[in-house]
């Protein structure tokens, strides 16, 4: 049951995120940075895929995966075309690792130490939930306050 809920959430905001990029007036709008806002939308969806194709995908799913977090910030005009694939491949990554995991597997200690403590694979993967939700959040901001 946990781990259907983690999977309908993960599509729900992955899908609201592709609703987001896709919603730009232009291309150019995505990767705008102005005032005192610090990462453009592209910034912040390539930092979401790269986010969940290494904590889920790589660590549990065994993709293999090599995440470069600094490009996730530094990368600009990426056509938004490509944002979208990527954000559908991370679809099927998320599916895919999360269909191996078992409900005993959930309780066990997440494979990598990411914070000051260990954590539960279950904890850590509604973690990633927010992390999620709390970036698509930003996102909408962008675009209302740039487009």
């Amino acid at each position: 049951m946990v781990i259907e809920t983690l999977k309908l959430l993960f599509e729900r905001d992955l899908n609201k995120l592709s609703y987001e990029i896709e919603a730009y007036i232009t291309e150019k709008s995505i990767w705008q940075i102005e005032k005192n806002i610090n990462n453009s939308a592209g910034n912040l969806c390539l930092h979401i895929i790269g986010n969940l194709n290494w904590y889920i995908g790589a660590q549990l799913g065994g993709t293999g995966y090599m995440r470069d977090r600094e490009l996730e910030f530094s990368s600009t005009n990426i056509p938004k075309d490509d944002l979208l694939l990527e954000i559908d491949k991370t679809k099927s990554v998320l599916d895919n690792a999360l269909n191996k995991i078992t409900v005993s597997q959930l309780e066990l200690e997440y494979p990598i130490l990411v914070f000051d403590e260990k954590t539960t694979t279950h904890y850590f993967l509604i973690h990633l939930t927010t992390h999620l939700a709390y970036h698509l959040g930003q996102i909408n901001y962008h675009r209302r306050l740039i487009d």
